[in-house]
């Protein structure tokens, strides 16, 4: 029986995010499979993989927080706010300085209204505007509200020779480089960050590079490779998911008995207090026994994962 859990890949950069999950299903033969975040092509970093019944997990884990490290490249601005589009606008990024960035990076802390790009899978009139921009018309687009909890200037370079954009082929504006550590909520568009802060600077800015450190607690340190996941054999790979009970780390946990246990698979509630609104049930071995929802009755199932059978076969292990 295959294992259900997440597999964190360390996502290269080129494939995109449903091309790793259906590599990741065949190498695991699971019959499910799915992503809890969807990363650009051109990003790499965390992409936390759900196998098996965690694709049930998918909703709760896409809505937690995220962390990247993002290069800008100051002194162009593109038609995708990434390095994947057209040069549209260039500006002289020399007078640039670490200061004058710090003092605009703070402007973009807290809550704030983004106008998504036209590049994106955002729907608008039943449409993705992707859709839209590759048939050369713009649509007006209702900012919306993001969170950005942090941003910091990591590492400024020296005023640099022309680079070569890829959609270019042939010599680019001069651009400098600034890495930058961003954390942030669900729905923010970090290229837009960056388009905007060049807005704000006075120069053309676009987001040269992503990489995502931290996504739904998953930190990319535990990441293993696509290719290193791709040289290991199924079960060694299978050892490698973590099961869905310690998965939903964004979720606090609260532990049940098995007679408590019996009650939220029958969908009964639990008179009892819980830490927060919503957390996860464990049973005794662990497992994820259901997401309950904080209420005037106590703990209320929401979503159940194990069935009858399950517990008794569990508790018969135990003995």
């Amino acid at each position: 029986m295959s294992r259900s859990g997440v597999l964190v890949v360390d996502k290269p950069a080129g494939p995109t995010s449903f091309d790793v999950v259906q590599r990741v299903r065949r190498l695991l033969g699971a019959a499910r499979a799915g992503h809890a975040g969807t990363l650009d092509p051109a990003a790499t970093g965390v992409l936390a993989v759900c196998v098996g019944d965690a694709v049930k997990l998918q909703q709760y884990l896409a809505d937690a927080d995220k962390a990247y490290e993002a290069t800008v490249a100051f002194g162009a601005a593109t038609e995708t706010e990434d390095a994947e589009g057209r040069v549209i606008e260039t500006g002289d990024p020399s007078g640039l300085d670490a200061d004058r960035i710090r003092a605009a990076l703070a402007r973009f802390v807290g809550e704030i209204e983004q106008v998504p790009p036209m590049y994106s899978a955002v729907r608008v009139r039943g449409r993705r505007l992707h859709e839209a921009a590759r048939a050369g018309e713009s649509v007006e687009r209702v900012p919306r509200r993001v969170r950005v909890d942090a941003l910091e200037l990591l590492a400024l370079d020296a005023p640099g020779e022309p680079e070569t954009p890829p959609a270019e082929g042939g010599p680019g504006p001069r651009v400098r480089l600034a890495r930058l550590a961003v954390r942030c909520g669900k729905g923010t568009y970090v290229r837009t960050l960056a388009a905007d802060l060049g807005r704000a600077l006075g120069v053309p800015a676009h987001l040269a590079a992503l990489r995502r450190t931290e996504a739904s607690a998953f930190r990319v340190e535990e990441g293993i490779a696509l290719a290193e996941a791709e040289a290991l054999g199924r079960d060694a790979l299978a050892s490698r998911i973590i099961p869905m009970g310690d998965a939903l780390r964004v979720v606090p946990p609260v532990a049940v008995d098995w007679h408590e246990a019996r009650d939220l698979v029958h969908g009964r509630a639990l008179e009892r207090d819980a830490p927060a609104p919503l957390v996860r049930a464990l049973a005794p071995d662990g497992r994820l026994v259901a997401i309950c929802s904080l209420g005037e009755r106590g703990l209320r199932p929401q979503r159940v994962f194990l069935g009858p059978g399950d517990l008794g076969a569990a508790r018969a292990e135990e003995r």
